[in-house]
C-alpha cells in the first residue's frame, strides 16, 4: 500500500475529474470481501477518479481510443450499473454506453424500493437465484458503500376466503424457495403488530427479512466503483448500429464508434431492440408495463412497521403499501400493460383509485396528505422468466425482462452474467484491492448533511438537502447530467413542496456547475 502522501500526489494530478463522494476504501478483498478495507480521507472531501490501485501502484486506466474494451455494456439503468461494476472488480476495461442525457432514467427510476428475499419468485427459477444472489451481496457491501437497509420485514396480507385459502400455498413456496422463517399470523396477531390496518383484514403471514433500500443510491454506487476502478461512461450515446467481425465488436453510437470484445446488453425497455441492432433478431419481445405510485408525507410513515403486500395475482405482486427510508409512505405500483416505451403518462383517476385502495388498507391515510405522484415503466414480456442469455458465436450476453425484482437481483444477476461470460472465454485477474466509494446519505437514519459543519447552509428544506451536497453532486465522474438525476442523487425538490420554494435554487446550482465545467 502506498502512503497517503504518495495517494494525495495521485490525486492531486487528477482534480479536474475528482469525484466528491468523502472517502475511499481501499479493500484486500480477495472475492470482494470487504471486511478489512483500509479507509483513506481525502482532503476537501476528493476522491480519485480514473484511478486503479494494482500492485502497490495507482495507474491511470488505458481508456483511449487505441484497441478494444473487454466489455461494453449496453445500457445504465440498475443492472447495467451493476453489471459494470462486476467487470470492472474482475479487471475488465469496460465502456458504459447510455442513450439518455443520466443513468437510471428508463425502468429503474419509477419503483418501490424493497429488497426481496424471493419467498415469492418461480421455484427453481432464474429469477429466484438471481434475487438470493443479490440480497446476500446487497448485505454484504452495503456498509462499505454506505448505503442504508431497513430490515423492516414484510406482511402479506389476506382480506377475504379466497386469499386466506392461499397463505398455507404461499408459505409452502417460501419455504421451497429456502426462505424458512416464514411465520403465520392470526387476525389478532397481526393487528397487534400492525394496529392501524382495516378491521376487515382476515389473516397474514410475516416475512421478517424484506427490507427497504435506497433505489437510487445503490445503482449509482455500484456504477461510482466501476467508474473509480477504470471503467468509461458514456452518457446521451445511443447505440444506432453494430458490427462483430469474428474477433470484435464495432460499435456505432451517436458520439462515434467503440470497439469491444464483448457486447452485454442491459437495455431494459429497449432490449429486444438492441438484441436486434447486434443480432439481427430477439427471442423476446418487450411490452412495457406501467405501475404509478402515490406518496403521502412524511407524517403517514408512523402509520405502518412493516412492508404490507397482498396476495400477488399471476400477473403482478399487486398493490403495496410501505414506508420510505427517506421518510415518507407510498402506495402502488399499479400494472398497466401499454406499447409505448418512453413514456409513462400519469392517470388522476387511476391515481385517485390508488390512493383509495391505501385508504382500504389503512384507513387514517384518509387523513395524510399526498405530497407526490410518479409512474414508472417494467420491461415486462410474454415469458415470466428472465430473459438471459450467452449468444457465444457474437459474444453477445442479452439481459432481457427484468421486471419488478431488477432492483433485488442486480447484484445477483451481475454474477450470473459473469459466469456466462466465462464460459464464453472472458478470463483477467480480478482487481487485489479496489476503490471503494462511500456514499452520501440521503435516508432518513442518518447521519445527513446539514447536521454536519460546513455545508453552506439548506437549499431544499422538506428534504434538508444542502448547497454542498447539490455542488458535489454535480462534480465528478458520475455527476449529474440532468436536473432529473440531481434530484434521484440528492432528493432535492422531492419533499412536501415539490421544488415550490427552492427549484429555482437547485436550477440555478445546475446552470452554475455546469458552465464552470463547459
Amino acid at each position: 500500500m502506498t502512503s497517503n502522501n504518495q495517494t494525495k500526489r495521485a490525486c492531486n494530478n487528477q482534480t479536474k475529474r475528482a469525484c466528491l463522494i468523502g472517502q475511499v476504501y481501499y479493500a484486500n478483498m480477495g472475492k470482494f470481501d470487504y471486511k478489512n478495507a483500509r479507509t483513506v480521507n481525502f482532503f476537501s472531501m476528493q476522491a480519485v477518479s480514473k484511478l486503479r490501485y494494482q500492485n502497490g501502484d495507482l495507474k491511470m486506466q488505458d481508456t483511449g481510443p487505441h484497441g478494444a474494451y473487454d466489455i461494453v455494456v449496453i445500457g445504465a439503468g440498475v443492472i447495467g450499473c451493476a453489471v459494470a461494476r462486476r467487470f470492472s472488480l474482475e479487471g475488465a476495461r469496460v465502456l458504459v454506453l447510455e442513450k439518455a442525457p443520466d443513468i437510471l432514467d428508463g425502468a429503474s427510476k419509477g419503483n418501490s424500493a424493497i429488497l426481496h428475499t424471493g419467498f415469492d419468485a418461480p421455484e427453481g427459477s432464474l429469477e429466484l437465484s438471481c434475487v438470493q444472489a443479490g440480497y446476500r451481496e446487497y448485505e454484504e457491501i452495503r456498509a462499505a458503500l454506505n448505503l442504508p437497509l431497513d430490515r423492516c420485514g414484510a406482511l402479506v396480507l389476506a382480506w377475504n376466503q379466497d386469499q386466506e385459502d392461499r397463505l398455507p400455498e404461499l408459505m409452502r413456496q417460501g419455504l421451497a424457495n429456502g426462505v424458512d422463517d416464514l411465520e403465520l399470523l392470526t387476525r389478532a396477531e397481526t393487528i397487534a403488530l400492525e394496529p392501524n390496518l382495516a378491521p376487515h383484514l382476515r389473516a397474514a403471514f410475516r416475512v421478517p427479512r424484506e427490507s427497504l433500500i435506497d433505489p437510487w443510491s445503490a445503482p449509482h454506487a455500484y456504477l461510482l466503483q466501476a467508474l473509480l476502478n477504470g471503467a468509461d461512461l458514456r452518457r446521451n450515446c445511443g447505440l444506432t448500429s453494430a458490427l462483430y467481425d469474428g474477433a470484435c465488436w464495432r460499435l456505432e453510437t451517436s458520439q462515434g464508434a467503440f470497439k469491444a470484445k464483448m457486447a452485454i446488453n442491459a437495455a431494459g425497455l429497449y432490449g429486444d431492440l438492441v438484441d436486434e441492432i447486434l443480432m439481427g433478431k430477439s427471442t423476446f419481445r418487450i411490452r412495457p408495463r406501467k405501475g404509478q405510485f402515490v406518496v403521502f408525507d412524511k407524517t403517514a410513515s408512523a402509520l405502518v412497521r412493516h412492508i404490507l403486500l397482498p396476495v400477488p395475482t399471476e400477473k403482478t405482486k399487486g398493490i403495496v403499501v410501505c414506508r420510505t427510508v427517506y421518510g415518507n409512505l407510498l402506495v402502488g405500483p399499479t400494472a398497466e400493460d401499454q406499447e409505448v416505451r418512453d413514456n409513462a403518462d400519469l392517470v388522476p383517476e387511476t391515481l385517485a383509485e390508488l390512493k383509495q385502495k391505501g385508504v382500504g388498507i389503512l384507513p387514517a391515510l384518509a387523513k395524510e396528505d399526498v405530497t407526490a405522484v410518479y409512474a414508472g415503466l417494467r420491461p415486462a414480456c410474454a415469458e415470466k422468466e428472465y430473459q438471459i442469455a450467452g449468444h457465444s458465436a457474437q459474444m453477445v450476453i442479452t439481459i432481457g425482462a427484468i421486471r419488478s425484482t431488477g432492483l433485488s437481483s442486480a447484484l445477483g444477476t451481475a454474477a450470473h452474467v459473469f459466469t456466462i461470460a466465462q464460459t464464453m472465454g472472458f478470463e483477467k485477474k480480478p482487481l487485489d484491492q479496489p476503490i471503494v466509494p462511500v456514499m452520501p446519505v440521503l435516508a432518513e437514519e442518518g447521519p445527513r448533511d446539514w447536521q454536519q459543519p460546513g455545508n453552506r447552509g439548506i437549499i431544499c428544506h422538506c428534504e434538508r438537502v444542502t448547497r454542498r451536497e447539490l455542488e458535489q453532486a454535480l462534480e465528478g465522474p458520475l455527476a449529474a447530467n440532468s436536473i432529473g438525476g440531481l434530484k434521484r442523487r440528492t432528493r432535492a425538490t422531492m419533499g412536501r413542496c415539490q421544488g415550490f420554494y427552492c427549484s429555482g435554487a437547485v436550477d440555478a446550482c445546475f446552470r452554475e456547475k455546469r458552465e464552470d465545467t463547459q
